[in-house]
C-alpha cells in the first residue's frame, strides 16, 4: 500500500510540474505581448528584487559560478549523448526509450524557457531607454551617419591623445577595470536615476580563451545574475565591452540598448581610458555603417584616424584572425537566431543599431551630448 501511494505521489507530482510549467510558458507568451506591463511590473518590479538576490547568493564569490553551471550542464549533455550512442551501437533503443528521452528533453527545455524568462528574459520585451529618454529612434540618412560619425571621429581622436599608457596599462588588473566601469555608472546614475547599479557582480569569465574560439567578449548569466567578461580580448575593448554586460544586469536586454547604456555610462565617467574605450567601440560601429552605404566617405574617415587608433584597430582586427576557425561561424549562425527569437529581428547585426539610438540622441540633445 505505501509502494503504491508513494508511486501515486509521484506521478501526481509530475503531472502537476508539467501543468505548471505549460501554465507558466503560455503566461509569458501572452505577457511579452505587453511591453508596458513589463516594464512597470517586471522590470522596474519583480527583476530587481530578484537580481539583489542573485548578488547576495553569488556576488561575494571571487569566481564565476555561473561558468561553473554552465560547465555542468555541458557535461550533462555530453554524458546523455555518450549514453546515447552506446545504446545505439548495443541495440539496446527501445520505443520507450525514445519516449521518455523525449518527454525530458521537452520538460527541460520548457524548464530553461521559463526559468530564463523569469530570471532575466521579459527584459527583451520591455519597453526600454527610448521611452525613459523620450527618443526618437528611426531610420537615419547618410547626412545623419556622416554627422554622426564625424563627431565620434573627432572624440576618439581627442583621447588618443589624453589617455597615456600607464594609464592604459592601469586597466590591465581586473579589479581596477570592473571597478571604474561600476563606477561609471555611479557617475551616470547622477543624470539618469534609473542606470544606478546596485550590488555589483562583475568577473572575468573562466573560459574566456575558449570564448575568443568562439567569438564572445562577454555574456550576462541570468541564471546567477553575474556579468561575465573575457579579458584576454584587446584593452582597447575591454572597459566598453563591461559597461556593455553592466548594462544587461539594469534590466537592457537587447543588444543595440546595451550598447547604447554603456556609451552614457562611459560618457559620464570621468576616466579617459572608459571613454576612449567607448568612442572606439562606438566609432567601430558607425564606420562599419558608413562602409555600407558609401566606401568612398568611409576611406575619407579612416585616413583622418589618430596613429593610436589605427594601431588599436589593426590589434583588434589581427585578434580576430588569429582565434578564426570553422566552429565560430556555426556559433554566431545560432547566436543570431537566439536574438531574433528574443525580440531583435535583426540578428547579429542589432548591435550596429546602436547608430540609430546615438543619431536619435544627438538630434535631441546636440553634438555636445556625443
Amino acid at each position: 500500500m505505501q509502494e503504491f501511494l508513494s508511486r501515486l505521489f509521484a506521478r501526481l507530482m509530475k503531472s502537476w510540474s508539467w501543468v505548471l510549467l505549460i501554465i507558466l510558458t503560455i503566461a509569458i507568451k501572452w505577457v511579452s505581448l505587453y511591453p508596458e506591463w513589463v516594464e512597470a511590473n517586471y522590470t522596474f518590479g519583480l527583476y530587481p528584487l530578484i537580481v539583489k538576490l542573485q548578488r547576495m547568493l553569488f556576488g561575494w564569490i571571487p569566481f564565476s559560478t555561473g561558468d561553473l553551471f554552465y560547465a555542468f550542464l555541458i557535461l550533462v549533455i555530453l554524458f546523455r549523448t555518450g549514453k546515447f550512442f552506446k545504446y545505439l551501437f548495443q541495440k539496446k533503443l527501445t520505443r520507450q526509450y525514445f519516449s521518455t528521452g523525449l518527454q525530458q528533453a521537452i520538460f527541460f527545455f520548457l524548464f530553461v524557457y521559463v526559468f530564463f524568462n523569469l530570471l532575466w528574459g521579459l527584459n527583451y520585451n520591455r519597453v526600454g531607454i527610448a521611452r525613459q529618454l523620450e527618443l526618437d529612434v528611426k531610420p537615419y540618412s547618410l547626412a545623419d551617419l556622416d554627422s554622426v560619425t564625424g563627431i565620434l571621429q573627432k572624440r576618439l581622436n581627442e583621447y588618443a591623445v589624453f589617455v597615456s599608457p600607464a594609464q592604459r596599462d592601469s586597466f590591465n588588473r581586473k579589479k581596477r577595470l570592473f571597478h571604474e566601469s561600476s563606477e561609471a555608472y555611479d557617475f551616470a546614475a547622477a543624470k539618469f536615476s534609473f542606470l544606478k547599479y546596485e550590488h555589483p557582480s562583475v568577473k572575468p569569465s573562466l573560459f574566456s580563451y575558449l570564448g575568443n574560439y568562439l567569438g564572445f567578449q562577454g555574456y550576462y548569466n541570468p541564471f546567477s545574475g553575474e556579468a561575465q567578461v573575457n579579458t584576454t580580448i584587446p584593452k582597447a575593448l575591454e572597459p566598453f565591452v563591461t559597461t556593455h554586460e553592466i548594462a544587461h544586469q539594469l534590466g537592457y536586454a537587447k543588444e543595440n540598448e546595451a550598447n547604447f547604456v554603456a556609451f552614457l555610462a562611459c560618457r559620464q565617467s570621468p576616466s579617459r581610458v572608459m571613454r576612449y574605450s567607448m568612442y572606439f567601440d562606438m566609432y567601430n560601429y558607425a564606420i562599419g555603417e558608413v562602409y555600407r552605404r558609401d566606401t568612398v566617405l568611409a576611406k575619407n574617415f579612416q585616413q583622418r584616424l589618430h596613429p593610436q587608433v589605427i594601431k588599436d584597430r589593426k590589434e583588434f582586427r589581427d585578434f580576430y584572425k588569429q582565434y578564426k576557425n570553422p566552429v565560430e561561424p556555426l556559433i554566431m549562425w545560432a547566436y543570431g537566431h537566439y536574438l531574433k527569437a528574443n525580440n531583435q529581428p535583426g540578428g547579429k547585426q542589432t548591435y550596429n543599431e546602436v547608430v540609430a539610438w546615438l543619431i536619435a540622441y544627438y538630434k535631441k540633445f546636440g553634438k555636445e551630448a556625443l
